[in-house]
């Protein structure tokens, strides 16, 4: 397609827009009476306004049934998260009883890693990517030294080449080689947080099984963002958090994926809990852990159903959307986005946008990351003061995020003159 920058042209887009009305499905920030334009659903999606009915739903059972609730709700308590089974492995690529819901991201990778990161005398060492999510980081640095471990002769981190932005998958994959026999497990970010880069994760899998890894992936910035096929790709484990692109409300539940093939080995390491044992016999209250046979197996706690309820609220939405329309959609709105800010670089000298996000499409998704060179954080705050919601990453990074879901092509081209204006006020004012 070609693209052009005029306000005619974005307004053709959407109304050729096949998810155009889900944008009156999300509540907006306002600003001057006008919707913003919301760059940050890879840091908390916007409220879906069926969010209210569904925590209004448990409110009034509590209010009615009181601990009846549990089983007489016409959403029982209970068995509140396998609600989540089916719609949740389609969209990461799983059986249903592949997938489960509980607790957030690091708690949850912290559980897993208790039955996928298992180092021996010669067998310990962990891969990641320089560069990974500070708390994945500093997952990793308190689970090796929990086990005796010294984090600077386990961890193993992905470097990129100098003067490069991204992680080659070369270079991940020598780096498996390399460490080979000593590799215990390889845990990435499907998407870095960063950059926007998608990683290979089907490739990555099979060079760690290859080598005898255990293989897993933090999918925060991927979840309702990126085509999965967890299952089908052979991924041992996987977690996610559920209030990005998947809009659940800040800080909610995650969801977890552990392949079919260590559902029936109850030898496997894990920190068990009253709600992962036998569901037929949980009330029993049994001296003996019987894990579930399934992901629900890693449950541990009675779920926080009032944080279920905005997660279920919005992947009902994903299940009437599918992830092939989103993905269609989320690919034309951000090379749209691209074109925009190439346009404002070629109208306004001395204006250089260097995106680091890849440019091959396997390679990225929803996020453009940019560095403004010849501006500063003046330009950022500028955006934000003026209804471009947006996210400022350290020394001079901003990510753009257009979520398929809520975002539209008049709000591209209204930010385009949002940020040329911007820039030719401080080159005015020599700000």
């Amino acid at each position: 397609m070609t693209f052009q920058n005029t306000l005619e042209f974005a307004q053709q887009l959407d109304a050729q827009d096949e998810l155009k009305q889900y944008r009156k499905e999300f509540i907006f920030p306002q600003h001057n009476g006008k919707d913003v334009i919301y760059f940050t659903g890879n840091s908390l999606g916007l409220q879906p306004k069926r969010t209210k009915k569904f925590v209004d739903e448990i409110m009034d059972d509590w209010a009615n049934l009181a601990v009846e609730g549990h089983f007489y709700a016409e959403k029982p308590w209970w068995d509140y998260h396998e609600r989540f089974a089916e719609p949740l492995s389609r969209i990461v690529g799983a059986k249903p009883s592949e997938v489960t819901v509980m607790n957030t991201l690091t708690v949850n990778l912290h559980l897993l890693m208790v039955s996928f990161y298992k180092p021996t005398e010669t067998r310990y060492k962990i891969i990641c990517e320089e560069k990974a999510f500070p708390s994945d980081q500093y997952m990793f640095q308190t689970q090796v030294g929990f086990r005796g471990l010294k984090p600077e002769e386990t961890i193993v981190e992905i470097k990129r080449r100098e003067g490069e932005h991204n992680i080659r998958l070369e270079d991940i994959l020598a780096k498996i080689n390399e460490v080979g026999d000593e590799l215990a497990l390889v845990l990435l970010g499907g998407v870095n947080y960063y950059t926007g880069q998608v990683f290979d994760m089907k490739t990555i899998t099979e060079a760690g099984h290859k080598v005898g890894a255990m293989v897993g992936f933090d999918l925060a910035h991927a979840a309702g963002n990126i085509n999965l096929e967890l299952h089908d790709w052979n991924v041992d484990f996987a977690a996610w958090c559920s209030y990005k692109y998947m809009n659940s409300g800040p800080g909610n539940a995650s969801g977890c994926f552990i392949h079919e093939r260590h559902h029936a080995n109850k030898d496997l390491a894990r920190f068990g809990g009253w709600w992962g044992h036998n569901k037929e016999r949980r009330f029993k209250m049994e001296p003996e852990y019987d894990p579930i046979v399934g992901a629900n197996g890693w449950q541990v706690s009675n779920l926080p159903v009032l944080s279920l309820a905005p997660y279920l609220a919005s992947v009902e939405m994903f299940a009437e959307v599918g992830m092939e329309k989103l993905i269609k959609k989320r690919n034309q709105i951000t090379s749209y986005l691209e074109f925009i800010l190439h346009e404002i670089d070629k109208e306004i000298e001395g204006t250089e946008f260097e995106i680091i996000t890849p440019a091959r499409a396997e390679e990225r998704a929803c996020q453009l990351s940019v560095f403004l060179h010849g501006q500063g954080r003046s330009l950022f705050d500028y955006l934000m003061k003026n209804g471009v919601i947006t996210d400022w990453r350290e020394p001079n990074v901003i990510r753009f995020a257009p979520v398929p879901l809520y975002c539209s092509y008049e709000d591209m081209y209204n930010f385009g003159q949002i940020l040329k204006h911007g820039i030719l006020t401080a080159k005015q004012f020599d700000l």
